[in-house]
């Protein structure tokens, strides 16, 4: 059955093509497996909460008829303002057009939150441009520019709210301009298209604009609310969407809701967050964590821009999904929220979750997998420009930038064929992870350390049940085919830590040679007397507590870039100056302009494959595909074969140098 909607119908129908609904949430509550809601174009001011699921063979879709003309909104007009001081105006708004949540009184905090409880949920948006909050009217009259935003211009525009009986009270520095002659809207409601039950799957939502909710600060052990997601269900689709201004996430692959796990930290403060997040993995069992019922999610061809936590967030509700074919930038780029659950993709337990084919830059970070990426798949992505800019100062509170960040998981994570051009390119405070014919103009950081005790959980292969926990080991790495390029100075860098007034200094040299001193598979398996069957586990001990061996050939190295010590079947050129740029034409779509394949010349590599890489050590699991076939690398960025005299890095050839990379 074909349900309609049109917000611009004469007045509210029964969802027929003659007589259509107002509201796609009227179709939301009849929508039944097998159903399409066609919406018309319009602005649709609600929070649709879709009441039934579809099932995998009749799904329940709902379709924007003109691609983006619908338009599903959190926010509300404001038309009230009057004038204050100075470039200062005043609107007062009733606490009853908020309900139950009011986003101006409401903060942004929680677990694993470090910027200090200032800012609150609810947002107000200029011609649809999020301003800034300012800490007391003083300050929104001076409205000073942010020394840590990256738009320092746009940060004059400031805000401040406080609560007088039963109203909002906004003052707004709109610098100059009338609010009533423009489009001034605040955010008044949390989410916009999730369901408020969890097990509502197999529904697609496809072509819509969503926007401007006041979504919470949503760590890995409590409830993770976006303006769009399937709230712990299966087989969601989310294509073609344009999916922005989400005060924290844009979308939520995330958790359940657990009162007993909400929080928990902050609320309770006697066990640690860490501690609750191995909580919450085994409670998720629970709350039926396995494949055959939550995640195999798809996320594909959307425009993912200007929320402050996160364009796709996710805590084990993402399992089995795929991501593929987005744009997602200028994502935490306000800087006025700071925390460990910031990035353009921030997933704890990527189990078996494939990334490909995403254009990710002038995000806080780019891709954060934390936790538990087991058979986590990141390929043929283009990743640039996620570093703060030399203007910017630090947040105090604020993450750290680079392209990739994997967290404390034991793998296997694999990451190929990406173009990755951040001044850091992965920060590796992990073990078990692969990386196979990438272009990298970023260092690694962070190699060997910010992991702690921290025993973290390993699963059943292509499974969400758990297998164990153990603490990383460091290692288990591998590297092949890979061109490295140091396009960044080499300095170290200096990091402020998150809670207290130390610094730090990261690595900013570029290659492989970071990981000189760790042993090679042959010295490492000679600690363990395999020629004995009485092994003594007194003396094995320092051996099983060993960082692990580290597995590198066919990479390539320019501009100073280094290589492992123990790396042989390589290509170390001092001397030829390489550059590497991406720039972005006409069309807006980005291509790579870089002479390294003439300097390359006629170094060729091996073919690599499942075989190859191995298994990781821990879950002992190869780096294969998600239903467990081999994968041979013989296909680069852009999908071309590989023949048999195989060209390192993500591109098969120099004739696809210029070429659109998306």
């Amino acid at each position: 059955m074909r349900i309609y909607v049109d917000i611009n119908a004469e007045r509210d129908g029964d969802g027929t093509s003659a007589r259509p609904f107002r509201h796609i949430d009227d179709a939301a509550r009849i929508a039944m497996p097998g159903d399409e809601v066609l919406v018309a174009p319009g602005i649709y001011r609600e929070y649709v909460d879709p009441r039934h699921a579809g099932t995998e063979d009749a799904r329940i879709t709902y379709r924007s008829v003109e691609p983006l003309g619908a338009v599903i909104t959190g926010a509300e007009e404001v038309r009230n303002w009057e004038p204050y001081q100075g470039d200062v105006w005043v609107a007062r708004v009733d606490n009853t057009v908020f309900g139950d949540y009011n986003p101006y009184a409401t903060y942004v905090y929680g677990d694993w939150y470090f910027a200090g409880r200032s800012k609150h949920t609810g947002v107000v948006y200029l011609n649809d441009k999020a301003m800034y909050e300012a800490a007391s009217i003083e300050a929104c009259i001076k409205a000073e520019p942010s020394e840590t935003s990256w738009e320092p211009e746009a940060s004059v525009y400031q805000w401040y709210a406080e609560q007088d009986g039963g109203q909002t009270v906004i003052y707004a520095n709109f610098q100059g301009r009338n609010p009533n002659e423009e489009n001034v809207e605040i955010n008044v409601r949390r989410e916009c298209f999730m369901p408020s039950e969890t097990g509502i799957g197999y529904i697609t939502v496809s072509g819509f604009t969503i926007t401007k909710a006041a979504t919470t600060w949503a760590p890995p052990a409590a409830y993770q609310d976006g303006m769009i997601g399937p709230h712990w269900s299966k087989g969601w689709i989310i294509e073609d969407c344009e999916i922005s201004n989400s005060k924290c996430a844009g979308i939520s692959l995330g958790k359940y809701y657990d009162p007993d796990n909400d929080h928990y930290f902050t609320t309770r403060h006697v066990k640690s967050p860490t501690q609750m997040e191995r909580d919450a993995v085994c409670r998720g069992q629970y709350h039926g964590w396995l494949k055959e019922k939550v995640g195999g999610h798809i996320i594909r061809r959307c425009n993912i821009h200007d929320c402050q936590q996160g364009g796709v967030i996710g805590r084990m509700g993402g399992v089995f999904s795929l991501i593929e074919d987005n744009h997602i930038h200028h994502i935490n780029n306000m800087m006025e929220l700071g925390g460990a659950e910031i990035a353009g993709i921030k997933m704890h337990a990527a189990i078996d979750v494939t990334i490909r084919r995403n254009w990710i830059h002038h995000c806080t970070m780019g891709i954060w997998c934390d936790w538990e990426a087991q058979g986590t798949r990141i390929s043929q992505n283009l990743l640039h420009d996620n570093q703060r800019p030399t203007f910017a100062k630090q947040l105090k509170g604020g993450m750290m930038s680079q392209d990739l960040f994997v967290e404390v998981g034991h793998g296997p994570t694999l990451i190929d064929n990406n173009i990755l051009l951040s001044d850091a390119t992965l920060r590796f405070a992990t073990q078990g992870v692969a990386m196979v014919h990438n272009l990298i103009c970023g260092a690694f950081t962070c190699v060997g350390g910010g992991t702690g005790p921290r025993y973290t959980p390993y699963h059943i292969p292509h499974r969400t049940e758990v297998m164990g926990f153990m603490t990383i080991l460091h290692g288990d790495d591998r590297f092949y085919n890979n061109i490295f390029v140091q396009k960044w100075p080499a300095e170290p860098f200096v990091t402020l830590h998150d809670s207290d007034d130390g610094k730090d200094e990261e690595n900013r040299e570029v290659g492989t040679h970071v990981w000189n001193g760790y042993p090679t598979y042959e010295e490492w398996i000679a600690m363990f007397d395999m020629d004995t069957d009485t092994p003594d586990m007194v003396k094995l001990d320092p051996a099983h507590n060993h960082a692990l061996p580290v597995w590198c050939r066919g990479n390539v190295y320019f501009n100073g870039a280094k290589a492992w010590e123990h790396e042989t079947d390589c290509l170390v050129d001092a001397e030829h100056p390489v550059s590497v740029e991406v720039t972005v034409g006409e069309d807006g779509r980005p291509r790579l302009e870089t002479n390294l394949y003439d300097v390359l010349d006629d170094f060729r590599a091996g073919m690599v494959d499942s075989d190859v890489l191995g298994r990781a050590f821990e879950p002992e699991q190869r780096f294969e595909n998600p239903d467990g076939t081999r994968i041979v690398f013989d296909r680069d960025y852009f999908g071309a074969h590989r023949g048999v005299a195989v060209v390192p890095g993500p591109l098969a050839g120099v004739g696809e140098v210029g070429q659109p990379l998306c």
